[in-house]
């Protein structure tokens, strides 16, 4: 083993091993023969694994090696993908090639990387046999993340009397306590990443988004198999699909493991190889953003002075509600803009704690939501005409129409926009696509408030 180098300069990235024992999965990787960056995954009060699952179990521990990888891979981006042992089959190899080229897109973006010709992973062709069924409990585990999207979806799960888990990865006081105001079981999974990866950062490794939802489906997968769920219901909303930009012939979709390509590839895959009565599904997909501000506000105050989906304050949990909320960013942006038609304006800035919508310095954030001269943020958002059609639908209110940032909309802004594409309520339908299992299908209607 050589002493740390720049990872920008090795010829490949290892895939070396893989284990569980005792609750903790360990995953080795390396760059050449450099030193190997070890993860561990902690699987709390882990029980036994029956024997009936141990071939599942053990395809599922090798997909989130595989998976988990990406954080690492990205700091050299080596021209060559090497896989310790056995290489993975042709179907799984597609799906990680897929993975790595979409998911790192906005890392290349901002890098001035071009990975299409270096994201390639070995393949064995050997036939496998495909998954057959578990019989697996029927309860499903809910990702929550501390905002509105995954509330939304376990109250419309509570709603239809699933039996359900909110789970989340890492530690976070925020989510932790929004999954008590929940009343469901809880269970905390911890990720350890390895310390080699931050050296190799002040070293000048390459850095940037990774799609972090992919990694923590392939640690849930792993953990349905093991405490016995035939569900993992993430809360990811039909706009999440829509690109944030083109870059040289590429989309470039910073939500792209959130959107419904990587779900149906990975709900599929998962029932050719790991277990046919597993799903992987969002139970928000047939929704856009809009609609599901909507849902959130119809739940009440249980969980307003609770969520945040403000990513430069998502670890603070402080005693006020702007505590929670920069109000500078772009996701503080548009969840104000989202929420704004379904709350009474006194109950959205007692949320925030001020009026966003009426400083003139959010004049760039707001423009920016609006594809008004410039791209959709890199961030978890929707989609440029929902942030229009929202803004429109403020400028016709009587309360929000004098505020700055919708008075100038409704003066500088609408004058270049077709009214008649600016309506509220097409956001407010359900869309067909989805892969929500039919023993969860009243749940769409508990969204939909019908």
């Amino acid at each position: 083993m050589s002493a740390l180098s720049d990872p920008r300069e090795a010829a490949s990235f290892r895939f070396v091993r893989c284990g569980y024992a005792d609750g903790v999965a360990e995953l080795a990787y390396a760059f050449d023969d450099g030193p190997e960056l070890i993860e561990r995954i902690r699987f709390p009060d882990a029980p036994a694994l029956p024997e009936a699952r141990r071939g599942a179990f053990d395809a599922a521990l090798r997909l989130l090696h595989f998976v988990a990888g990406i954080s690492y891979y990205k700091a050299g981006v080596p021209p060559r993908i090497v896989v310790d042992g056995a290489a993975p089959n042709a179907d799984t190899a597609e799906l990680l090639d897929t993975l790595y080229l979409h998911g790192l897109a906005e890392f290349a973006y901002r890098n001035g990387l071009d990975l299409r010709e270096r994201i390639a992973f070995p393949r064995d062709g050997a036939a496998q046999a495909l998954a057959v069924s578990l019989d697996l409990p029927r309860r499903t585990l809910v990702p929550i993340g501390g905002g509105k999207d995954s509330l939304v979806a376990i109250e419309a799960i509570k709603a239809v009397g699933g039996e359900a888990t909110a789970v989340w990865v890492g530690n976070s006081p925020l989510i932790a306590h929004c999954a008590e105001r929940t009343g469901l079981p809880m269970l905390n999974i911890g990720r350890e990443l390895s310390p080699v990866l931050f050296d190799y950062n002040r070293m000048g490794a390459w850095n940037g988004h990774i799609p972090v939802t992919a990694v923590n489906s392939a640690i849930l997968v792993v953990a349905a198999i093991l405490y016995g769920f035939d569900g993992i219901a993430f809360a990811n909303e039909r706009s999440a699909s829509a690109a944030t930009l083109e870059y040289e012939g590429q989309e470039v979709n910073h939500q792209w493991s959130k959107g419904f390509d990587f779900e149906c590839r990975l709900h599929d895959w998962l029932h050719r190889h790991v277990a046919a009565d597993l799903d992987y599904f969002s139970l928000l997909r047939p929704f856009a953003e809009l609609a599901v501000t909507r849902a959130f506000a119809r739940l009440g105050g249980d969980y307003f002075d609770a969520f945040s989906s403000c990513n430069r304050n998502f670890r603070i949990l402080g005693p006020k509600p702007a505590d929670r909320w920069c109000g500078q960013c772009p996701k503080c942006h548009f969840v104000f803009l989202a929420l704004a038609p379904f709350l009474p304006k006194p109950r959205l800035m007692g949320i925030f704690g001020r009026n966003l919508l009426d400083d003139e310095s959010q004049r760039a954030g707001f423009d920016a939501l609006m594809e008004y001269q410039d791209h959709k943020p890199f961030e978890c958002v929707g989609e440029g005409a929902e942030a229009r059609a929202a803004m429109y639908a403020l400028s016709q209110r009587p309360e929000w129409r004098e505020d700055a940032l919708v008075a100038r909309f409704a003066d500088e802004i609408l004058p270049q926009l077709d009214a008649t594409e600016l309506a509220l309520e097409p956001w407010l339908d359900a869309a067909d696509a989805h892969r929500i299992p039919s023993r969860l299908a009243g749940a769409l209607d508990e969204i939909r408030g019908a």
